[in-house]
């Protein structure tokens, strides 16, 4: 297949041209307005022209060969046009029409398999079907089906929408510049993986957005990311599917599969994806990252304001949002002493008073010792740009901002509005050429500026960017290994487990615990049983052989009352391990994405605060150790309030090696459930308590 037939195509032919308002006659509308008319042809058997132009009969009658097709025409004509056009060299092709797998019925998910055979065996890249198409700003390339306001929209944001109505959403914002805009529909043939994979290596593309509803090709995606994530290319997902509910709107209106939400957001934090929330946000943080000239080099701001208020309300957004303000250097306070009102008292956030915003050469003055602190690399600053200008200072504070940016040694730097006030086309447009993007107000704002920040402090060479995918299997079974089975599998990758082993009679159990020291605890051995404590299957503290014997009985018995039908090795024994600070070490194998380890505080602390990190393994030692870092609960183990200092290194070398034993065993293991894992003090590592492991049957 050819993504560039269908994204950056020669010649384009418009099958169904028109006149009326409709698909038809909005794309050869869109197609006058900001494509070059000359590499497009429109056909349509019934007319001879079309808004003045020539129109073709057939897609045979084309004087050239074409590159697209731009199908404006129902369902059953789909199949015929598409022979047609492969026929006249077409190798993309934009079908707008429904009634495909969207629609649930067998004949609609017929038809689209038909569909994909079809292009498959004319090499033909197809977008759609139910989409609403797609321009290319940079080649004035317009396969679009919708309507908006004529003007230029050419930038850097290549944007990709399983949503067209979002697709024109955006586009109707004054803000956002495309290098592609695209509404890719159900998506059965050039895939939303396909897309991303293809703005990543755009050059004219700065920053990918995604509105996501599910992933089909999870190797595709995650090829793609690993892509961006070592370009250093920020992608921007707005991911559906957060609830429930979410989730299944989103299958029914795309037919994707949708993994787990929870293993997207870990999976996006291993790549580096920016996850936002809406679309707002989406917008917000797109535009932020196409307009910025360059990326701020660390993360400390400064916000520069006119007012106490907007100050107070910087300083407490930003701190919710968890952006950082050093302090400035007492050679950059000694200098805005000398240049600001002598009521103003420099601090960051820093409140100017709106004296200087009347005087642009001060305003510059200010702008530039602020960005010139060894500690801040990014300024935003805080004004509301009205649409009709009544205060003059926006002409002094943007003559200001002109002046640092031509000195040579501007930062890069944002303008926050404090109200959703319609922005002056005159000033947007000039802020935005000067590479200052004007983004919403604070909630947003500071959301988006949050995003910018975990971008710069993300590095790729820090993270394993690969996932252990699985093979795909038609087997549904699932089967419990017994405890003494996956304590086995465990110590194969470095998991310290307690001794023990199993035994079938009350005089092995006192033999076996005379051997092993005691205490000892004994536990009923059995696949088949997965609560041991309900039903009376665990004996602690057994401190003699005559003990042993006795609870040998009592176990056994009761596995027979309660569970007749178990399969049952015997009883396992094991040394009785000191108390230590419980931990969970998880994994769960999503069917798309593999296994993701979580950890988190264990026992029934789990279950109360749900304080877990969760990360796609493979993996290593220092990934685990700074998923442990974000825990709420991670200053215990540094020995908070006098508390002995927890054995981090044991822990994350534990953490890795299951990680490990996760990616190897990726076609095998289902589950494994690793609670509670004991962590004793700095230097005395650690130990699992009780283990579980899923396998596939």
């Amino acid at each position: 297949m050819s993504m560039e037939k269908l994204l950056s195509p020669k010649t384009v032919a418009i099958v169904g041209a028109s006149e009326k308002e409709g698909f038809g006659g909005d794309t050869c509308r869109n197609v006058l307005s900001y494509a070059n008319p000359d590499n497009v042809y429109f056909v349509n058997p019934k007319r001879d022209e079309v808004f003045g132009r020539p129109c073709c009969h057939s897609i045979a009658d084309i004087p050239v060969d074409i590159d697209l097709v731009v199908l404006c025409t129902p369902q059953k004509t789909i199949e015929p046009l598409l022979r047609e056009a492969a026929a006249k060299g077409a190798g993309g092709a934009v079908v707008y029409a429904s009634g495909y797998s969207e629609v649930g019925t067998p004949e609609g998910v017929a038809a689209e398999e038909s569909l994909k055979a079809l292009c498959a065996e004319l090499d033909i890249s197809l977008m759609g079907p139910n989409c609403a198409g797609f321009i290319n700003y940079i080649d004035r390339v317009v396969g679009f089906a919708f309507i908006s306001d004529e003007r230029d929209r050419t930038g850097s944001v290549g944007f990709v929408s399983q949503s067209g109505q979002l697709c024109l959403s955006f586009m109707d914002n004054k803000s956002m510049r495309f290098s592609y805009s695209i509404s890719s529909g159900n998506s059965s043939v050039v895939t939303m993986e396909d897309y991303l994979d293809y703005l990543i290596d755009d050059a004219h593309t700065k920053v990918v957005g995604l509105y996501l509803e599910g992933v089909t090709q999870p190797e595709k995606f995650e090829k793609a990311l690993r892509k961006a994530a070592q370009m250093r290319k920020p992608v921007v997902v707005l991911k559906a599917g957060r609830s429930e509910k979410g989730s299944k709107v989103a299958a029914s209106h795309t037919g994707s599969l949708s993994g787990a939400d929870v293993i997207y957001d870990a999976l996006f934090q291993k790549f580096g994806v920016i996850r936002v929330n809406d679309a707002e946000e989406l917008l917000a943080t797109t535009q932020l990252f196409a307009t910025l000239p360059t990326l701020p080099r660390q993360a400390g701001l400064a916000s520069i304001n006119l007012s106490g208020g907007e100050t107070g309300i910087c300083a407490d957004m930003g701190e919710m949002a968890g952006i950082e303000y050093p302090d400035f250097e007492e050679e950059t306070l000694e200098k805005l002493r000398a240049l600001l009102p002598s009521y103003a008292s420099p601090a960051n956030p820093l409140d100017t008073t709106a004296t200087i915003s009347y005087d642009a050469e001060v305003y510059a003055s200010v702008l530039q010792t602020v960005m010139d602190d060894p500690n801040v690399g990014l300024v935003v600053i805080g004004y509301t740009l009205l649409h009709e200008i009544a205060d003059p200072c926006i002409h002094h504070m943007a003559k200001g901002i002109e002046s640092v940016v031509k000195n040579g040694r501007a930062k890069p730097m944002v303008m926050l509005p404090f109200f959703e006030n319609s922005r002056n086309p005159e000033y947007l447009d000039k802020l935005n050429g000067l590479g200052v993007p004007v983004l919403p107000p604070p909630t947003y704002g500071f959301a988006a500026l949050r995003h910018l920040v975990d971008f710069i402090g993300y590095d790729p060479d820090e993270n394993t960017l690969e996932l252990a995918i699985p093979e795909k299997t038609e087997a549904t079974g699932r089967r419990t290994l017994s405890e003494f089975e996956s304590a086995s599998i465990l110590r194969e990758y470095g998991v310290r487990t307690p001794e023990g082993s199993v035994v079938d009679t009350p005089e092995a159990a006192a033999k076996t615990a005379d051997s092993l020291g005691y205490p000892v605890v004994m536990k009923i051995a059995s696949a088949d049983i997965a609560h041991k404590s309900d039903m009376g299957g665990v004996a602690l503290n057994i401190k003699s052989a005559d003990e042993a014997r006795e609870a040998f009985e009592r176990i056994m018995g009761n596995a027979r009352t309660y569970a007749p039908d178990a399969r049952v090795d015997g009883v396992y024994i094991q040394k009785m391990l000191p108390p230590g600070v419980e931990v969970i070490i998880g994994v769960n194998s999503d069917p798309q994405f593999g296994p993701a380890v979580l950890v988190g505080l264990g026992g029934i602390f789990v279950e109360i605060f749900r304080d877990t990190s969760l990360r796609p393994a493979p993996f290593g030692k220092d990934e685990a150790r700074r998923m442990l870092k974000r825990l709420k609960a991670f200053p215990l183990f540094n020995g908070y309030r006098g508390q002995e200092a927890l054995d981090v290194e044991a822990l994350a070398e534990t953490i890795a090696g299951v990680a490990r034993l996760a990616a190897e065993r990726r076609n095998e293991i289902v589950e494994l459930d690793i609670n509670p894992v004991f962590v004793y003090g700095k230097g005395k590592g650690i130990c699992a308590a009780d283990a579980l492991v899923v396998v596939k049957d």
